[in-house]
């Protein structure tokens, strides 16, 4: 294995939609590995709100837009045997491919370390996608790249409304909608041809499940897939709009497993090494799958993954495209293990976006297969429902979690869940207060039936426990609610009391929440990880508290939103840091899983 000497790192420039603080965290990581193997890294970054670009971590940091030309000025003066362009989202993509077209990587002798530069191309093309995974036998969407308004209308009509547009080389799902009849193709396709050269035109798998999986692979072809998730919402939603669950929690054991083995030979038809994120359809009725995509980088939801499974995807992803493999590195949880293996979960993690949208006066709220969040939050607990009503207080939007909500009405119920908005999960609870049954809902809404029950549950355990006041309550009622995510506040509510009253009923109960650890590895081994979560379906802490020690607490700026973004994050950064060296330990509060602050 040789090592480069000086490494090029391009990071994802101005924080925007589709392109957050999940490319400062993975950059990050990448920073590190490299520092580590004594590999001199030169950074291209612009955006001065960004940990990594902190004059501390990389050698050198150009603080200039990451476009091919002034990119090559600095190839040029530099002079770096290797290029990463894995780190900094579709914008390192879209440069390091502009690089390579240009010749300019060839002229310079640089090596792209990770995923083939063919391979890249090829998960952007999607043409070449589709052609490159159907010789392997795996299935796509039936479709056709188009470059013309002609012949997309064509394409159409042999395909069948409705149909998908998704365009080449974009972020966030841009130019890509739904698209029913040739009027609205007409006006979508013209929209989306504008934004790129290439769209393809494809069946819309309606009411099908949206899965993703993490996969790594090293040079000796070992693969690993480190995270399963499932969007709560059916295909037509972007994987950002959408509420994701990890793991999955309604796929069959032979539905995992035959994605997993359908993931696997994907990497390697593709030849990735590295990390990837490859992104299901799958058909509820019969388990068919079609490969939606295939991101041969790393993404918003392999920040998700990283943190929801404790795994450092980014660091070992770094490490394997500088040649080594997975059976060589460590575990740093465990200290002992190897990073060969997949992490096992004994909690659920729910991720919820956090939009702005009532910030724009005629911005329409309606979701899709185009982002408009702006931010994410990821809530841990030991069943759906807590983390679902952890995520939703998380989100700093006024709500106390799925129900309580006071004062919450919809004009037009039915259309809220046929065409979901901004506040469609609120739709749901209220919903089910209408007493609506579950296949109703899930008709109009093609979410699986099993979150509908779970979420059904919430709103008839409100139902039971408003029939009591707050000394009336049964402590065996009291503990099923705290279990299944309500807060003191909600109980408050639904027993006409006070907060603190709750919490006095409740600490004479001794109902306190335990900590518990995120190890990767389901307590099958002991941990060092800093990772933790508070949950009451526990009965004693992983770990002991030495109060000699000093702390101080830093709280985070959750979510990102307009007006509160990544530099909040290097805030809490870099006073952790600054608090460390001052002695004292810190303990960091915070719920946005793109962040370095939740490394």
């Amino acid at each position: 294995m040789r090592k480069p000497q000086k490494v090029l790192l391009l990071g994802s420039g101005a924080i925007k939609i589709g392109e957050a603080g999940e490319f400062d965290y993975s950059g990050s990581q990448a920073i590190k590995a490299l520092k580590e193997e004594k590999i001199e890294v030169v950074l291209v970054n612009p955006n001065i709100a960004t940990f990594q670009t902190s004059d501390f971590l990389a050698d050198k940091v150009y603080f200039m837009p990451v476009e091919w030309s002034l990119v090559e000025k600095i190839i040029e003066r530099e002079k770096p045997q290797a290029l990463l362009m894995s780190f900094g989202g579709q914008t390192a993509l879209n440069c390091g491919l502009k690089l390579a077209k240009e010749g300019l990587l060839a002229k310079h002798k640089i090596t792209v370390l990770g995923p083939p530069l063919q391979a890249v191309e090829i998960t952007e093309d999607r043409g070449l996608f589709n052609q490159a995974l159907s010789s392997a036998s795996l299935k796509t969407p039936h479709g056709q790249a188009v470059s013309s308004l002609e012949e997309g209308l064509a394409a159409a009509q042999t395909i069948g409304f409705p149909v998908m547009l998704r365009s080449a080389f974009a972020l966030g799902g841009q130019g890509s909608s739904i698209c029913s009849n040739q009027a609205e193709l007409t006006e979508k396709l013209f929209m989306a041809l504008s934004q790129s050269n290439q769209v393809l035109i494809e069946e819309y798998l309606e009411g099908w499940k949206e899965i993703e999986y993490e996969i790594i692979r090293d040079q000796a072809d070992n693969c690993l897939a480190i995270c399963n998730m499932e969007n709560l919402d059916p295909m037509g939603i972007h994987t950002g709009e959408s509420v994701v669950v990890a793991p999955s929690q309604t796929l069959t054991n032979r539905e995992y497993h035959s994605l997993r083995e359908i993931a696997f030979k994907t990497v390697r038809q593709l030849g990735i090494v590295g990390e990837c994120n490859i992104q299901f359809a799958l058909n509820p009725a019969n388990s068919d799958y079609r490969i939606i995509e295939v991101n041969a980088r790393l993404s918003r939801s392999s920040a998700l993954a990283s943190k929801a499974t404790g795994y450092p995807l980014a660091f070992i992803a770094a490490k394997l495209m500088l040649g080594y493999s997975l059976p060589e590195l460590k575990n740093s949880v465990t200290g002992t293990t190897t990073a060969c293996f997949e992490p096992a979960l004994d909690y659920v993690t729910v991720k919820i976006p956090r939009w702005d949208l009532k910030k724009f006066a005629r911005v329409s709220k309606k979701i899709g297969s185009e982002m408009k969040s702006v931010g994410e939050v990821m809530a841990i607990g030991r069943s759906f429902e807590e983390a679902l009503q952890k995520a939703i207080r998380m989100l700093q939007v006024g709500m106390y979690g799925f129900v309580g909500n006071e004062n919450y009405s919809f004009k037009n119920l039915e259309k809220e869940l046929y065409q979901p908005t901004d506040e469609r999960l609120f739709g749901l609870a209220e919903a089910f207060k209408k007493g609506w049954s579950v296949e109703k809902v899930a008709g109009l809404t093609k979410i699986d039936p099993w979150f509908l029950y779970k979420m059904k549950g919430l709103v008839e355990l409100e139902e039971k426990i408003r029939k009591y006041s707050l000394n009336d309550l049964p402590d065996n009622l009291a503990l099923e609610a705290k279990k299944k995510g309500f807060s003191d506040k909600q109980l408050a509510i639904f027993t006409r009391g006070t907060e603190d009253s709750v919490r006095e009923k409740r600490e004479n109960l001794k109902l306190r929440p335990s900590v518990k650890q995120i190890d990767t590895l389901a307590a099958e081994y002991p941990a060092r990880t800093n990772y933790l979560y508070l949950t009451y379906n526990g009965s004693e802490d992983d770990l002991s508290f030495n109060r000699s020690k000093k702390r101080i607490m830093v709280l985070g700026s959750g979510p990102y939103s307009i007006g509160s973004s990544v530099e909040f994050d290097w805030c809490c950064v870099n006073t952790s840091l600054a608090l460390r060296r001052l002695g004292y330990q810190t303990i960091m509060v915070n719920y946005n899983p793109e962040t370095v602050s939740t490394d």
